[in-house]
């Protein structure tokens, strides 16, 4: 799972190639953090992925390209370069060396901005007694309040305060318990815990 999934996702991840001792390191950093989600260094890029290449000082060698069928993208000056079955730290460095026969120690970082190919294994589930079960979109940040709202709040059957949050961890189910109802009602935060992609919130019905 950690090899295929964001973690969360969606902070962002900057990937610096050749930069040590750069003094542009820091500034492609910024620009990174600014523009995409965070990804696990450890995230196999996949067809339909769009990835962000900045190129520090280089503004037209910077765009958003997708990952084609072949699991090629392609560059100004370089052409293809493979993406497809590769971290994004080796993308970086692949492009880093194609660009050192036309740039004095280029500075680049590579970016997922959209993970097409993952979009399953990344989105977050809401269930049980909602108005509107939903398969959301994970986002960087998103709470178990905000999944939940997505879903149109509770109906009127629903027993908010035994609501449970499923998390796979290490080929692990975890369950963590939800006091969804005092989150609501009475602005209680403390289980209002931070998502992550995978994750199944449910909301059970009241017992009669």
């Amino acid at each position: 799972m950690k090899r295929n999934v964001v973690v969360a996702m969606w902070l962002f991840l900057s990937v610096l190639a050749g930069c040590a001792g750069n003094s542009g390191v820091d500034s492609v950093a910024s620009d990174a953090a600014s523009g995409a989600a965070a990804i696990d260094k450890e995230y196999l890029i996949g067809v339909d992925d769009r990835l962000q290449i900045n190129v520090w000082k280089n503004p037209e060698l910077s765009m958003i390209v997708p990952v084609r069928p072949d699991g090629m993208i392609s560059l100004p000056l370089i052409g293809d370069v493979r993406a497809g079955g590769s971290t994004p730290t080796t993308v970086a460095d692949l492009i880093r060396q194609k660009l050192s026969a036309y740039i004095r120690d280029p500075s680049v970082a590579v970016i997922v901005t959209e993970l097409r190919s993952h979009e399953f294994l990344s989105r977050v589930r809401v269930t049980g007694a909602v108005r509107t079960p939903r398969s959301l979109p994970y986002r960087p940040g998103m709470t178990v309040l905000d999944a939940v709202l997505e879903a149109g709040g509770v109906n009127d059957f629903g027993s908010p305060n035994r609501t449970k949050l499923f998390r796979k961890a290490e080929g692990k189910t975890q369950v963590l318990d939800i006091d969804l109802g005092d989150i609501l009602n009475k602005g209680r935060l403390e289980t209002n815990h931070e998502l992550k992609p995978g994750d199944v919130v449910t909301v059970p019905e009241r017992l009669f």
